[in-house]
């Protein structure tokens, strides 16, 4: 019953409609798959040898230059503007949001020795690492293992007070740590159990990615494809997922992968590309919008965003980094001191375009004048990305989107 209640919160408001048929099935398909996934194992193994030549040998090509970045070290993403935009001073108090590998904090260590910075992160492995680091810098790293929406209660009981905080660093997304771990179900080039949890097994009654696509019916996951993954191809997909759960249930990345891939001709697996010009998998979408909807990303991210703005003193630094537009949309629009709460966080424009509103371009012009109440002023005015030889260095942050400004 808690996974009912869970994904009922979270779903609500994507189809309200279709809540309660979709809800029930949640509730009886996650029994389903947890009891028969060792079962499916043996079959899904047998059933990946038996792929075709083809699809095999083009996978092989297009993923190769994947599996180099996989085989990098971890690389910070845009390490040198995130530590000149935060700009540590000794005796300063910091906290890193989103602590991961603990590169940006071991970055601002370097820069400025004596600086205090609370290691947060809702990944019990990256928790791990900020605690090993607090053994050798217990006086510079405080470790706390939670989701942005804890952040507060957190930060209180570790003796922080509203409005004390230098400076705040918040790298939204999924790290690489969690991609590169084929037993957390992130990737889709490795295979592994379809879960995508960033909490891991810290809550089990929390959903699943296999939840999710075992569960809800074809409009919500078309819903979810469209909202979280803006994927084109969002209804095709829905039909061909419902299909294949039909036979078997879904509970394993690649299988997943695979029948996405299913859904379009074979010239079309890998005619995608990133912004490197490097064929991209088809199915690279659907695992983006699972991924937001399972660890309810977006709200965790403009919770983020408000209990940063809470904490920071006046003339305190805010540093956001996001990957994909969604995240971004969030971060431009909090720090403009406009709206974020609205569906699908769409802004007018795109509304006209997804014929959910009416609007004039006087309405448009309008909203576009519209006086703002911000709390912030940036330290740049445009978004910044990452330049071509961090690209080359660590491919992975190549969609990257630094936004830095201060309280005022």
């Amino acid at each position: 019953m808690a996974l009912f209640r869970y994904l009922c919160q979270v779903y609500k408001q994507l189809l309200p409609s279709r809540l309660e048929t979709s809800s029930m099935n949640v509730n009886i398909w996650a029994k389903k798959i947890h009891s028969s996934a060792k079962r499916l194992e043996v079959t899904y193994e047998y059933e990946v040898k038996e792929q075709t030549m083809h699809n095999h040998e083009v996978q092989k090509l297009h993923l190769s230059a994947d599996n180099e970045d996989c085989r990098r070290p971890h690389i910070p993403v845009m390490v040198k503007e995130v530590v000149n935009f935060l700009s540590p001073q000794p005796g300063q108090h910091m906290l890193d949001m989103t602590f991961g590998a603990g590169g940006h904090t071991a970055a601002l260590l370097q820069k400025v020795t004596d600086i205090t910075i609370y290691a947060l992160d809702r990944d019990p492995a990256a928790y791990k690492i900020a605690q090993q680091l607090s053994e050798s810098y217990p006086k510079q790293i405080q470790a706390l293992l939670g989701q942005f929406s804890q952040a507060e209660t957190l930060l209180i009981s570790a003796g922080v007070e509203p409005g004390t905080l230098d400076g705040v660093l918040l790298d939204a997304g999924c790290s690489s740590m969690q991609l590169d771990t084929p037993e957390r179900g992130f990737s889709l080039k490795k295979d592994g159990p379809l879960d995508m949890r960033m909490d891991s097994g810290r809550y089990p009654d929390m959903p699943t990615a296999a939840d999710v696509v075992n569960a809800l019916d074809q409009q919500a996951l078309a819903s979810i494809l469209r909202t979280y993954g803006e994927e084109r191809h969002a209804k095709k997909i829905a039909s061909a997922l419902v299909q294949a759960r039909s036979i078997y249930p879904i509970t394993r990345t690649q299988q997943l992968a695979s029948i996405v891939a299913g859904a379009f001709p074979a010239g079309a697996l890998y005619a995608r590309k990133d912004l490197l010009q490097r064929p991209t998998h088809v199915a690279t979408k659907t695992f983006q919008a699972l991924r937001i909807y399972v660890n309810d990303e977006l709200h965790e991210l403009y919770v983020g965003l408000k209990i940063a703005e809470k904490f920071l003193k006046p003339g305190g630094r805010l540093v956001a980094l996001s990957f994909h537009s969604l995240e971004d949309r969030i971060i431009k629009r909090f720090l403009q001191g406009r709206d974020v709460s609205e569906k699908s966080n769409l802004n007018i424009r795109q509304k006209i375009r997804e014929g959910q509103k009416k609007y004039s371009e006087q309405d448009v012009e309008e909203f576009s004048s519209e006086k703002s109440n911000s709390r912030w002023t940036s330290i740049q005015k445009k978004v910044l990305t990452p330049q071509a030889a961090d690209i080359q260095e660590n491919p992975r942050g190549r969609s990257a989107k630094l936004r830095a400004a201060i309280k005022l």
